[in-house]
């Protein structure tokens, strides 16, 4: 998937998500933050209005009460809103409460120098998406383009298959979000059911290319709670790369870590592989 198209995939899934609310105030005000958070530029109202589906003038109501609240601040001269520093009070009180990164960072920085890899610590949230909350990078040539608070859809790659194995989602739940996910090289709803069966049995999954062509993406379930996982280890890289470095040390690795931070957050996890 090039940049473009999830670009384009995340600002359609915000229209979805503030048309379907049933607290339209919140998931507006939420949609305009996160469009802000990822556009390089600031942006007017109307395009705003456009890219989630708004009436301009519902938007410049909610853009003023997040400039309100200092989540938003408005160039005059421009007339165009951006991020204000408020967020950040918000994002320092839940890292500062959120042990799940506490114990993966170093789990994240030993795997990434031992294999080359990008290493990351991501949060599922259901079947609608996944969020990046940890990140770490080997130093070697291949670096992907993500940060802290990137979303991607739930069922994308690698760490999406492990989502399926161990979420308890029914065939028509799962089939109806794989239709919407775009891939460089997709593989059939069939193909892809037989490697969620076969990551429920390994406690990890495996994306070959898939998602981005000629890359390679290990994910292993975390469990902070009894019932779905609530995070997964994900490993990235060139195909080539980790296959030279070790792929089955890394499978490995990745799952051991994973199993090691479920064990912390909320005890022995064993059962939830069998």
């Amino acid at each position: 998937m090039t940049r473009q198209q999830h670009a384009a995939s995340t600002d359609q899934d915000l229209a979805r998500t503030v048309k379907r609310s049933k607290a339209p105030a919140i998931s507006r005000a939420a949609a305009v933050l996160r469009l802000l958070g990822k556009s390089e530029n600031p942006l007017g109202v109307q395009a705003i209005a456009r890219e989630l589906g708004l009436v301009p003038s519902t938007c410049l109501y909610v853009l003023r009460a997040l400039a309100d609240e200092e989540l938003v601040s408005f160039d005059p001269d421009t007339k165009r809103y951006a991020l204000e520093a408020g967020v950040l009070t918000l994002a320092r009180q839940w890292l500062r409460r959120n042990q799940f990164n506490d114990l993966a960072q170093p789990l994240l920085d030993r795997l990434a120098q031992t294999f080359g890899a990008t290493m990351l610590g991501v949060q599922t949230m259901g079947l609608d998406h996944m969020i990046v909350v940890a990140i770490s990078q080997s130093g070697q040539s291949f670096q992907l383009s993500t940060q802290i608070g990137s979303r991607f859809p739930a069922l994308i790659s690698a760490t999406g298959r492990c989502i399926a194995a161990f979420g308890d989602y029914s065939e028509a739940e799962l089939e109806a979000r794989f239709s919407t996910l775009r891939w460089d090289e997709p593989p059939t709803f069939a193909e892809w059911k037989q490697q969620v069966s076969l990551a429920r049995t390994q406690g990890f999954a495996v994306d070959q290319g898939n998602y981005i062509s000629g890359v390679t993406v290990v994910s292993a379930p975390v469990w902070k709670a009894r019932g779905k996982p609530s995070h997964a280890l994900v490993a990235t890289g060139i195909g080539s790369a980790l296959k030279r470095s070790g792929l089955p040390e890394l499978q490995d690795g990745l799952v051991s870590a994973a199993r090691s931070l479920s064990n912390q957050l909320c005890g022995d996890v064993s059962a939830d592989w069998t």
